[in-house]
């Protein structure tokens, strides 16, 4: 059965990166709409900057909570914590205070709808709202334009899928003379000059959409639609090495080290970063699949269609722990952040999804956040310090990480 996520995926609602009963709390859309653009509420502040950990079973409240622009086409780059402020992808792009709430910064008509937000080198980097071929890097502290490319017309509307110090990278059609674009190319921008580093045409009958892409240590590693997994070198474009794998992987993927790893189905696949080889391979259970894998402090986390939440050695595939006891109570989770001993997830399209925090160490689940909407948007979580950066459809939070 084709799931709801590869369903959206393939209409173009997303990457791009999840039902308790118990301790839901949260507001409901006539109390989000209603609420000042953000206004902070009581969460359980100490002196000192600390929190109050709620009672087992128990979400916190939000600190602050106000709309947001989320369109859900830029998928999992839709949200971003860079400092401290929150970014949202939308018209008007905005920065957000982290610590109240409030808009730092507001810039309508800066990009093209569903951007990615692409942060390298501390410049954010989008698509330009002008279709002129540009691309514009924005200081995301200020929301002002600080960089711009001068590719020319012979680059049909170049988009972003990652940055580092040196380049961003972009895929692009080219455009022919009777203005259509058979082929599209991956190039790199310098970062310097705003010029064409390399380029470097792809297969015919590749798309120019459903990318995820991670540039790591001079190698830049993206996967597609057509089943896929490609490693590139940043320097001079060159492909060291690609791989087919047996579903499409557009959504996330996780790199640790020399190894870069990728949600295949039933398994999790670690390939070798420099020459594409095998590493490891670990199994989930029968009519399951694994969801969006994350490495955060050196351990690799995923859930799997069975509701099952794993905790894995990134090195070896060795299991750390793998929580079987969550079927009856909790949606998958497909985002992660982790703060200190905590592990939050956020969910896939449910109304009764959320926010859940996990126990980092063993698994067990605390709580889960809901804000009761209703809507059946996927959530997102980023953490930022001692909170988290929530959204949900229209709306961003801002929870205690307790």
């Amino acid at each position: 059965m084709v799931s709801r996520r590869r369903i959206l995926g393939l209409t173009g609602t997303g990457v791009g990166l999840a039902v308790f009963g118990a301790g839901l709390v949260g507001c409901g859309p006539e109390e989000a709409a209603g609420t000042p653009s953000g206004s902070s509420k009581p969460g359980g502040d100490k002196k000192g900057g600390g929190f109050t950990t709620p009672p087992p079973g128990t979400a916190p409240e939000p600190l602050w909570r106000a709309a947001a622009a989320n369109t859900s086409l830029s998928g999992n780059e839709a949200l971003a914590v860079i400092g401290n402020l929150a970014l949202v992808s939308g018209d008007p792009l905005v920065g957000r205070d982290m610590a109240t709430g409030k808009e730092k910064w507001s810039r309508r008509g800066v990009t093209t709808p569903g951007a990615k937000l692409i942060f390298g080198g501390g410049t954010l980097y989008l698509a330009s709202a002008e279709y002129d071929g540009d691309v514009v890097g924005l200081d995301p502290a200020t929301g002002k334009e600080t960089w711009r490319s001068r590719l020319g017309k012979q680059y049909e509307q170049p988009r972003p899928i990652a940055a580092d110090d040196r380049h961003v990278y972009v895929l692009a059609g080219i455009l022919e003379k009777d203005f259509t674009t058979p082929n599209n190319v991956i190039a790199a921008i310098d970062t310097t000059s705003g010029k064409i580093a390399w380029r470097e045409q792809r297969d015919a009958g590749t798309e120019e959409f459903g990318i995820t892409a991670a540039a790591v240590d001079g190698r830049l590693v993206y996967t597609d639609y057509r089943e896929n997994v490609t490693v590139r070198d940043t320097a001079t474009g060159r492909q060291l090495w690609t791989k087919k794998i047996s579903r499409s992987n557009n959504r996330r993927f996780a790199v640790h080290k020399d190894l870069v790893i990728v949600a295949d189905g039933r398994r999790l696949r670690a390939f070798d970063l420099a020459g594409g080889k095998e590493r490891w391979s670990l199994r989930t259970e029968e009519f399951s699949a694994f969801n969006d894998p994350h490495v955060l402090d050196g351990v690799l986390y995923a859930a799997d269609s069975a509701r099952g939440m794993w905790a894995v050695d990134p090195a070896t595939g060795k299991q750390i722990w793998h929580n079987e006891n969550l079927r009856d109570k909790a949606t998958q989770a497909w985002q992660f952040a982790k703060v200190n001993g905590t592990l939050y997830g956020a969910t896939e399209f449910d109304k009764d999804g959320g926010v859940h925090a996990f126990d980092a160490a063993t698994g067990k689940l605390r709580w889960t956040y809901n804000d009761k909407s209703g809507d059946i948007q996927q959530w997102y979580v980023a953490a930022a310090g001692d909170r988290l950066a929530v959204m949900h459809g229209k709306r961003i939070y801002a929870l205690p990480a307790v």
